[in-house]
């Protein structure tokens, strides 16, 4: 009976996943994954997993893949907390920091999980509008009712779904006059030019959260990390499930982690094809946002988005379509291989008859 489930719950929308579709000669381009494989230490490691050890419970502190989550960022372990994904991670932000009927505060267009969060937390949304070429928001932006009341803002940097990147001067700027917490998910921060780690240490109520499933090829794995202020981490480990990072995925994420140089290999190409993609759509007559991540955000120029859309997904060609009063007539292309992209461009010929 839905009488069962609570009201907020029954009212509330859920989060939607971008599609995952299978079969044969599928391209998919729609939900940001690495187009390479992930370090050939990962595979060893599963090979080299004892799976007598998986009767016993993983350690609940991730010491191991903690400590060097820490060494490769120059922070002590005390900063650092491992969790099963990066999106658990931004759900303990909600548990931990926000009473009932307090607000969450995010850019908007932005993560669509942020609202879905606040909402199964019981607190109210504040969406504050980004400039009208996906900037920073203007001051005016955030004069806003229940402003007040915000106690938790979260910030993607780089953003999605355009890929701007937001520069840590204005962060810290906004932090330093911020009266609750501010997590930084920078999910993408691999792809791009900057980031907000110098913020850690200058300010006490930033929260840096970062993913493996882009940059580390790991997205099946589930695998995340946020940096902080020591109080802020112990805070979320004290809520956090007591085993909520499995044996198998810290082993993984280690071995990851530990191969800079494969992770650094794949960034490269990615980002090389970025810029051949932007090129090449530039050069179709395109309207490429500038890209600090591993997609694109662009405006076709011979058809609506939303009918290049459905051109190339009766193609098998999967990409990114939000048809919402800011971004429908844009669409977000994930990066794929030179080979993909090569049959991304040839199909968007078909579509234009060019």
């Amino acid at each position: 009976m839905t009488s069962r489930i609570s009201k907020r719950v029954r009212a509330m929308h859920g989060y939607v996943p971008g599609e995952q579709p299978t079969g044969d000669g599928v391209i998919k381009l729609n939900t940001n994954e690495n187009p390479y494989p992930p370090s050939p230490a990962v595979t060893q490691a599963l090979l080299d997993l004892d799976t007598n050890s998986l009767r016993r419970y993983c350690d609940p502190m991730c010491v191991q893949l903690r400590t060097a989550i820490a060494r490769l960022h120059g922070r002590s372990i005390e900063e650092v907390l491992v969790g099963n994904g990066s999106d658990e991670i931004l759900a303990l932000c909600t548990r931990a920091f926000l009473e009932q009927d307090e607000t969450t505060g995010y850019l908007d267009p932005s993560y669509s999980l942020y609202p879905v969060l606040s909402e199964i937390q019981g607190c109210r949304p504040v969406e504050i509008p980004v400039g009208t070429d996906f900037e920073w928001p203007a001051p005016a932006a955030f004069d806003v009712p229940r402003w007040e009341r915000c106690r938790l803002f979260f910030i993607t940097n780089p953003n999605a779904p355009a890929g701007t990147l937001y520069a840590p001067d204005a962060v810290r700027e906004f932090a330093g006059g911020f009266a609750g917490v501010v997590v930084v998910d920078e999910a993408y921060a691999d792809f791009s030019s900057s980031n907000c780690l110098s913020l850690l240490g200058a300010l006490d109520n930033v929260l840096i959260s970062r993913s493996l499933s882009k940059s580390y090829a790991l997205a099946g794995l589930r695998c995340g990390y946020a940096l902080g202020p020591p109080d802020l981490i112990q805070a979320l480990h004290k809520i956090k499930d007591a085993y909520n990072v499995d044996a198998i995925t810290q082993a993984l994420a280690l071995a990851s982690i530990s191969d800079q140089d494969t992770f650094r290999c794949n960034v490269d190409r990615i980002i090389a094809t970025r810029t051949r993609l932007s090129d090449a759509l530039t050069a179709r007559g395109f309207d490429v946002h500038a890209s600090q991540s591993n997609f694109l955000w662009v405006r076709p120029s011979t058809t609506s988005a939303g009918a290049l859309f459905e051109g190339l997904k009766q193609r098998n060609i999967y990409i990114r379509y939000f048809d919402g009063p800011r971004t429908r007539d844009f669409v977000r292309i994930s990066i794929g291989t030179d080979e993909e992209i090569d049959a991304l461009l040839a199909a968007i010929d078909e579509i234009s008859g060019s």
